[in-house]
This record gives C-alpha cells, structure tokens and sequence, in this order.
C-alpha cells in the first residue's frame, strides 16, 4: 500500500490492513528475535524490575512458561518452549483484534469528553501515531492532557526532562529524545500534576514504562508493545491495563500510518 505524504492515507480494510502489517513487518516475522524474546521473559519471571515496566507484578510471574504461554496468546510469539533462537512472530490478527478494542475505548473517550494523556518511550517510531489520535481527539472534544513544564528527572540539576512534542509527553536528554523503558517520567508526571491539584487522566495511551507507571497508578490505560516487552501484556491479563497492542513499536513511522487510519476509522474520528 504506497503512502503519500501530502495526501491523507486512505483507509484499509481489516484483512488488508493484516496483510500490511505482515509486509511491512509491523507483525509477521518481526525483527525481534527469540533470543531476545526469551531473555526479557526470563528476566522478568527472575524479578528484574527494569522488565517489569513500572508494573509491581509481586511473585506471580516467576515462572517463565506461563510468561511465554500469555505472549503466545495475547501477542502471537512461537509457543513452544523449546524454541531459544531465530526470529520471533507478532499475529495481524490478534494486533488489529487489539485495535478494534482501542477504537470502542476511543468511542468512549470522546462520548464523555474524557481527558486523555499521551507519552511515549519510543519518540523514533511511535511518536507520530500518537500525534495523529491527539489530534483527532482533540477535535472531537477531548481535553488532551499536557505535562506540566519544568519536570526534570534526577533533580534541579538533573540532565533529563520532560517535554511534549505535538501534545505527546516524551524524556528529553541533553538535545535528545532518547528510547526509555523507565517508569519514573510518568511517575513524576503525575506527581506533579496532583501536587498542582489536577486530576489524573482519565485515559492514558502510551508504551513500555509510561504506560506500566500510570496502570499501577490505577489510571485507565492503552498500552503498545513489542513482543520484548511482556509486562504490559501480563498487565493486561491481570486486568491493570485496559488493552496492549501487539506490535513491532520500532519501525520507520510513515509505516504506521494505514494502522493509524484504520483505527481512526474504526473509532469513527476524523484525521484532523
């Protein structure tokens, strides 16, 4: 499907988009590979809280097979268990089956003028999806929730702050806005939004540990995560996140926009 960037992208049909999300390798035979896979779900069943992505997931994950067995279901990895190296899979069908939840939460969102905040660790690839439903939310009557400026991580002095880049909370660090795993962002996002005497969102759609951190705040939330990052499909099993997508979340950008559209459809929201 070529996609015109002067042009609004047209929107596909579910079993097309399926079929584009497999060529671009958005799911399919992902780059990810299942050493890689195996590793992190490893790491996370041995406690390693940096894979847990802000979630606090006690002792109930510490055996790796029921890790696998959940990624096999909700994300569409090789269930086997003796499998340990090549390339790992994402299923189309259980990643568009996950947008067709995001898009009935959209609903909801705009029918009761929610207020939504977006944040992304993975400011290379994810960034501009999350601009896109922003926008089309703001438009629809959402109140779309801005960090709050002056939040830097590691205090005063600290190198790291946060920043929003088209309403899209992203880590910045000296210049740059680099891939993050970390829960404190959103940690500290939130803090200071209560300390101003806001509300917590009402919705938060974000990735990797800005999306961990709000659920554990018991804030509604939208995860998107790439078959290396289980937590938040754990999270989702337990009830604490709303929905994870499953998806390749470091791909070119341009390359999510059928995905984009599809779900903005799908939502019944215009691409403003």
């Amino acid at each position: 499907m070529p996609i015109d960037h002067l042009t609004r992208t047209p929107v596909p049909s579910r079993e097309s988009l399926k079929a584009y999300l497999d060529d671009a390798l958005i799911t399919g035979m992902v780059a990810t590979s299942r050493e890689n896979n195996r590793a992190h779900y490893r790491a996370l069943a041995d406690g390693e809280r940096y894979y847990w992505l802000g979630l606090d997931l006690g002792d109930r994950w510490t055996d790796e097979s029921r890790v696998l067995s959940v990624m096999a279901e909700r994300c569409g990895v090789d269930p086997d268990p003796s499998r340990t190296n090549g390339q790992d899979t994402i299923s189309s069908e259980r990643c568009v089956a996950a947008l067709d939840r995001v898009a009935e939460l959209l609903r909801k969102a705009v029918a009761q003028r929610q207020r939504v905040l977006f944040a992304t660790g993975h400011p290379a690839g994810m960034l501009p999806v999350y601009q896109d439903l922003a926008r089309a939310l703001a438009a629809a009557g959402c109140e779309i929730v801005l960090p709050p400026g002056g939040i830097k991580l590691g205090g005063d002095s600290g190198s790291q702050d946060i920043r929003r880049i088209g309403a899209v909370a992203v880590l910045q660090e000296r210049g740059h806005l680099p891939h993050t795993h970390s829960p404190e962002p959103m940690r500290a996002l939130l803090d200071r939004l209560e300390a101003g005497g806001a509300e917590l969102p009402d919705l938060v759609i974000a990735d990797h540990g800005w999306a961990g951190a709000a659920a554990s705040r018991i804030v509604p939330t939208i995860g998107f995560a790439d078959c290396n990052d289980p937590a938040l499909f754990l999270g989702e099993a337990e009830g604490s996140l709303l929905v994870s997508v499953p998806l390749d979340d470091d791909v070119e950008p341009h390359l999510y926009e059928p995905m984009t559209a599809y779900l903005l459809s799908a939502a019944g929201l215009t691409p403003a």
